[in-house]
């Protein structure tokens, strides 16, 4: 008959398909670590903004915050390659809330001054949209078979402002407008540590955040400078 052939064929292959599988159970996988593994890192963090060097009587409101995150090249430069450098590119978004008000005036200069005690008012902010550039000297505990380790990072971080603007906001009005008086060149250094993915993150920034020869309308010169403070997190 035609189909005794056919199953005598099906039960030779599956006979030897049995033994070829059962001899795969005693066969070891070996994955030898990578020595020359590099760290390379997507990284997110979330921070606050510390106003400081401010006019005499301006001060901080409300909770200004920022977030950031971008990727890590890793540079290597020694033979376990726990030391090395990292550059790096991202985005970062930082808002000031304080009583230091600025008002567009119809010549296209901008004033500043602190918020009128009788004007009730809900926000001031300022903001601020960077492209960023970090450059860090980079230690860490690792190993190339180890993904946890301890870590501390630090550099600078430049800065290039693609938008920044300042917006006032009362029941009965919003005025938002886009500050040219804004620097547009800016660094800090920073220091980030931890363990693994999480990890404490301070920078803090060189320059004025605003253009030199900036003045309120009392002739007080304009210089402020920010400390960032909060988390950041590394993403292999």
């Amino acid at each position: 008959m035609i189909f005794k052939p056919l199953k005598n064929i099906v039960f030779v292959c599956c006979f030897l398909c049995s033994g070829w599988l059962l001899g795969q159970q005693d066969t070891i996988v070996v994955v030898e670590a990578d020595s020359k593994y590099f760290e390379d890192q997507f990284y997110f963090g979330v921070n606050y903004n510390v106003l400081i060097g401010a006019p005499d009587g301006i001060s901080q409101s409300s909770f200004s915050s920022g977030i950031m995150g971008g990727f890590i090249k890793d540079i290597p430069i020694n033979k376990r390659r726990n030391v090395g450098f990292g550059l790096g590119v991202g985005l970062s978004i930082n808002t000031i809330y304080s009583d230091l008000l600025a008002t567009k005036n119809a010549n296209g200069t901008i004033s500043y001054q602190e918020v009128p005690a009788d004007v009730d008012y809900n926000r001031n902010k300022l903001s601020m949209h960077f492209v960023e550039f970090p450059l860090e000297f980079r230690w860490r505990s690792s190993r190339a078979e180890d993904y946890r380790f301890w870590r501390i990072y630090s550099g600078v971080r430049l800065q290039y402002l693609f938008s920044g603007r300042s917006k006032f906001v009362t029941d009965t009005e919003r005025i938002s407008f886009s500050n040219s008086d804004i620097r547009d060149f800016q660094y800090g250094i920073y220091v980030s540590f931890g363990y693994n993915t999480w990890n404490f993150y301070a920078q803090y920034n060189v320059t004025n955040v605003f253009e030199d020869d900036r003045y309120l309308m009392d002739g007080e010169p304009l210089e402020v400078n920010i400390i960032k403070a909060g988390l950041i997190f590394y993403i292999f």
